[in-house]
Parts: C-alpha cells; structure tokens; sequence
C-alpha cells in the first residue's frame, strides 16, 4: 500500500483541506495518485456533519460550517491534532465497519503508548477516556465514503481550550463530557503525531 504522508506546520484552513481532499479522492478514483495520511491543525471553527441538529448549537452567535462528512457537530481550534485522510477501500473489500475499528485501533493505540488507557463505545463513535466514573470523550471520528474510497477524519485533542465546547453539544451527546491529553495527564506529547501515522500505518496493513 502505498501512502503519501503530510504534515501542515501551520494551521490549514478548513475549507482548503476539503478542496485538497476531494481533489485526491478524484485522483485516486482514476489510478492517478496515492492514499493521504494529513497531520494538521485548525484555527478556531465549529463544524456540522450530515446528522447534526440546529438544537445542538447552544450559542447562536457562534459561525458553523456544514460539511458532509458523517457525524454531528464539533469544534476543532489550536492544541488538537487532526488526522485527514483519504483511503481507497476497494484494496480491502469495502469494508466500512473494519476501517472505523482500524481508526479507534489506531487512537488507543497511540494513547496507550503515553500510559492512558482508552476505549471505542458502538454508541456513540469516537474514542472516550473514563475519569471517576465520568465518560469523557478525548478523540472524535468523523467519515465519508465516495466511491469505496474514505475521507475526512479524526482529532485528538491535547491542549485545546475545552470552554469552547459548551457553545455546543458537541457530537449531540447530552450525558458525557469532553477532555484533552494535558488534563489526562500533564506529560510532554511531543512525537504523538510521528507515533499516531505509524500505527495507523501498521493497523493498515495488518
């Protein structure tokens, strides 16, 4: 499998990481390019995925971009890292449900190496961290498939402002909380993004 690997040291716009994306996923429907892993970051925005509602925006004043990955609404701003990507699953018999679990895999995986023990949930998608019996959600998942081939992604969140969040339900779930990294646990992550691509690298091929 061969994958091109990028890493944005500058935060990305939004909507020029959608651009780029659905360029490769055309590219690769017609043999012309590769599988994309994206390292990157966003300045401050709140998007909306395809089953998201309007009651899920607690503060109207706020800007949301709609977009068609899958999912509900989110904030992405500095201290999180995203993961794009854009995956042709025709090499690996179409099989949705496999990629989703290979991308929870990859997250815990990664998490696990810094010593903090996370876990995926059927219900509700993502990947959530359990504090004094609270369930709190460190990583979300969001996806679209366009002619077997995946894109969109996921992000972790390391040292990202967490108030931003109750502008929002964030990913519509009402009885869970949202956390990073830093308050996790107060270590150095520097490298989780070389650490993040190879596994998710391995878990790919396996």
């Amino acid at each position: 499998m061969s994958i091109e690997i990028k890493k944005s040291q500058k935060p990305v716009k939004y909507e020029h990481a959608i651009a780029f994306m659905e360029k490769r996923l055309h590219e690769i429907s017609q043999k012309n390019s590769n599988d994309l892993i994206w390292i990157l970051e966003h300045e401050e925005l709140y998007t909306a995925g395809t089953s998201y509602n309007e009651k899920e925006i607690l503060d109207k004043s706020i800007n949301v971009i709609k977009t068609n990955r899958g999912g509900k609404i989110t904030y992405h701003g500095p201290g999180q890292l995203i993961c794009y990507f854009v995956i042709d699953l025709k090499k690996d018999k179409k099989d949705i449900r496999k990629f989703i679990s290979i991308l929870e895999k990859t997250i815990i995986d990664t998490l696990k190496f810094y010593n903090i023990e996370t876990f995926a949930d059927k219900e509700n998608i993502g990947i959530w961290y359990e504090n004094n019996n609270n369930i709190e959600k460190v990583a979300a998942i969001g996806v679209r498939v366009s002619k077997w081939i995946a894109y969109h992604g996921f992000s972790i969140n390391i040292n990202n402002d967490l108030e931003k969040y109750n502008a929002i339900i964030p990913c519509g779930i009402k009885d869970k909380g949202v956390t990073n990294l830093k308050k996790i646990k107060n270590q150095d992550y520097k490298g989780i993004d070389d650490k993040l691509i190879k596994n998710f690298i391995s878990n790919l091929i396996s």
